[in-house]
């Protein structure tokens, strides 16, 4: 019915495998992208869903009580474990933290019954199959600049100890190094080595954001970078350890 090219087909077979969407669907999400298979993604996911796509709630309060702790109304540390193991991926892998970004949830390794439910509601899935169908688009989701943005500044609230204010260095050097992995950034070694040697202290939400302002637009060897503009003093003093290192020349 269709003539595609090879390269096309493929596109469409992938994008149906893991949408679930029906092959008319598929095609016009394609098309509409011109066949830039990340864009349409976006197309399809941003267009409500036909109800019998929709996720059966039923089977969301099943899933939900197969990974929920017996003694609270929560999914806790052995639950996600679980979990991860059910979708063949480390609990570590970067895709729990898109997996919890989508469900909105509070904190790390624990989901309450409506983050839980929801998210799985909104990504359009109702069993662990449709959901580890689901991975590649969500691991697609870290290429998209806005969405790694959204991620990102995400990622610190969730990761966060339960009533601070601040991250915990430790913390905050392990999110760096997972997140980074994703959007390369030359500097991160540097930056994490130079926080355990001369800062030691916990990370405000304000560093934590400018810090991706600061890789995103400051050449790795600092030919931008403006010794008067209004970043943290405490990526300033990262500057002049770059500097103190001969890392970069002045």
């Amino acid at each position: 019915m269709h003539k595609l090219s090879r390269s096309n087909r493929d596109k469409l077979q992938q994008f149906v495998a893991i949408t679930g969407a029906s092959e008319k669907n598929a095609l016009q999400a394609l098309k509409a992208s011109d066949w830039h298979l990340e864009a349409a993604f976006d197309v399809f996911y941003s267009q409500p869903q036909p109800r019998s796509n929709a996720a059966d709630v039923r089977r969301l309060e099943e899933l939900y009580n197969r990974y929920k702790d017996p003694y609270s109304d929560m999914i806790l540390a052995e639950g996600i474990s679980v979990l991860c193991n059910d979708l063949e991926v480390e609990p570590q892998d970067i895709v729990t933290l898109v997996l919890s970004w989508h469900m909105n949830a509070a904190t790390a390794c624990e989901f309450s019954r409506q983050e839980f439910i929801s998210g799985l509601q909104a990504l359009g899935v109702d069993s662990i199959g449709k959901l580890h169908e689901k991975l590649p688009f969500m691991r697609s989701e870290l290429k998209d600049e806005q969405k790694f943005h959204d991620i990102y500044n995400f990622a610190f609230g969730w990761a966060k100890e339960k009533g601070q204010k601040s991250l915990a260095l430790d913390t905050a050097i392990g999110m760096w190094q997972l997140l980074f992995a994703e959007r390369e950034w030359p500097l991160v070694t540097h930056w994490c080595d130079f926080l355990q040697d001369r800062h030691n202290k916990a990370i405000s939400k304000d560093t934590w954001a400018q810090l991706l302002e600061f890789a995103r637009t400051v050449d790795p060897v600092l030919s931008n970078y403006d010794a008067e503009g209004a970043w943290p003093y405490l990526i300033d003093e990262f500057v002049e350890y770059l500097y103190d290192k001969n890392v970069v020349e002045k």
